[in-house]
């Protein structure tokens, strides 16, 4: 569909349109399920392929679910950000953690028409508390929402569904994106496992479980600031662009320091781990690059560099699994900012098998750390793109007036 006709079409969608206003505190639209949800320690789930949502997106995978269906959650608290506040869809069985409420459409009402719909709430209004803003369920159940022909069923949920088709189509290419990278990850978690080390052609007496401490030795990084970035000089790697710039491992840095600047800092060499110490939210915390370049690096505050004797890239993969997710939560201290200390990353274990395994492991994550980076890089654009119509769309569509 052009634009031009897509235009046209909307027009007459929307032409004459009649809204009545309720809220999500309506029993006949909405049914919430938050009495089911529950939250369980890290240490106390059992590993399972059950997605465990939490706040902004699925924390674990567990044995046993809460929910079984399709469900609209909503962020109760800690959602990343208060002006695009967490909304997820979830489908299927799962298991949902006190930090999200439960929700989902019932008759009159269209359950991706709801999704779609609070993307454009403004719930700051609503929110409770300072640093953490907290949506209670008082004040969940009096966000309003609209429901079009009220009195006429089949022609409202009609206009719904037209409405989710045209929004759908421009979520495709993100939701086809993030079930590749799922799959990755499945595939990451599983070849990392004990499990399925110990079932391969390796006996389990050749693999050790031995502790990041047994293996290696974690340095704090030195005072640099962004503010210190030089065009050349010594590369360096402060601990924000672990996040946003670096992938499983990189041989060049994005920034420099002065050489001079550089003799009074701590330095990285071939083969360490870079791992950011320090975020604002629990899955990044200890996010993780392999150093592979052949000139030692600066490194930043709020970042450590881990010198080890395992094949680097295996040690930065298993940095991404769940089973260092879930060992790293038991010494995530602090509240706005959240860290772990180097004195606790020491305690967490990791399987070594014999090297020569540990590089074929790595030689199938490198194969699918490719195809998943070569999608990722190849779609920003297009993906942007499409996100930008999105929210033209959604707005276009969704804000009617109240």
């Amino acid at each position: 569909m052009k634009i031009m006709s897509r235009e046209k079409y909307i027009d007459k969608l929307l032409q004459n349109l009649k809204i009545e206003w309720t809220t999500l505190g309506n029993a006949n639209y909405i049914e919430l399920a938050d009495k089911k949800r529950k939250a369980v320690k890290s240490s106390n789930r059992i590993e399972g392929n059950i997605p465990y949502y939490g706040a902004n997106n699925i924390q674990d995978y567990v044995d046993d679910y809460t929910h079984d269906g399709t469900y609209v959650l909503v962020a109760e608290d800690g959602t990343t950000s208060v002006e695009r506040y967490s909304i997820q869809w979830a489908t299927g069985k799962f298991w949902a953690n006190n930090h999200v409420h439960v929700l989902r459409a019932i008759d009159g009402l269209d359950n991706r028409f709801l999704f779609h719909y609070l993307h454009i709430v403004n719930f700051v209004p609503f929110l409770t508390g300072g640093g953490r803003a907290k949506l209670t369920k008082a004040k969940l159940l009096e966000i309003p929402i609209p429901i079009p022909y009220p009195d006429d069923i089949e022609k409202s949920l009609a206009l719904q569904r037209r409405i989710v088709d045209i929004l759908d189509k421009f979520t495709e290419l993100e939701a086809e994106l993030e079930g590749r990278k799922r799959q990755y990850e499945y595939y990451r978690n599983k070849l990392l496992s004990i499990d399925v080390l110990s079932k391969g052609k390796l006996k389990t007496d050749k693999i050790r479980i031995m502790t990041l401490g047994e293996l290696g030795t974690f340095t704090r990084g030195s005072g640099l600031q962004k503010k210190d970035f030089t065009p050349t000089g010594v590369g360096c790697i402060h601990y924000g662009q672990i996040y946003t710039h670096y992938g499983t491992w990189t041989d060049i840095t994005k920034t420099c320091v002065s050489k001079e600047f550089a003799r009074k800092l701590r330095k990285a060499k071939y083969g360490n781990l870079i791992i950011a110490t320090t975020s604002e939210n629990d899955e990044d915390v200890c996010k993780a690059v392999a150093w592979l370049g052949k000139e030692d690096i600066a490194i930043s505050s709020d970042a450590c560099f881990y010198a080890h004797t395992i094949d680097p890239k295996y040690v930065a993969y298993y940095f991404q699994t769940r089973q260092f997710q879930k060992q790293k939560r038991k010494f995530i201290t602090g509240t706005k900012v959240r860290r772990v200390n180097t004195n606790d990353l020491a305690k967490i274990q990791i399987p070594i098998p014999p090297l020569s395994e540990q590089q074929r492991i790595v030689s199938i994550l490198d194969k699918f750390d490719t195809l998943t980076t070569s999608i990722s890089e190849g779609l920003p654009k297009e993906i942007e793109l499409r996100r930008k119509q999105y929210e033209y769309y959604r707005d276009r569509l969704l804000s009617f007036k109240h």
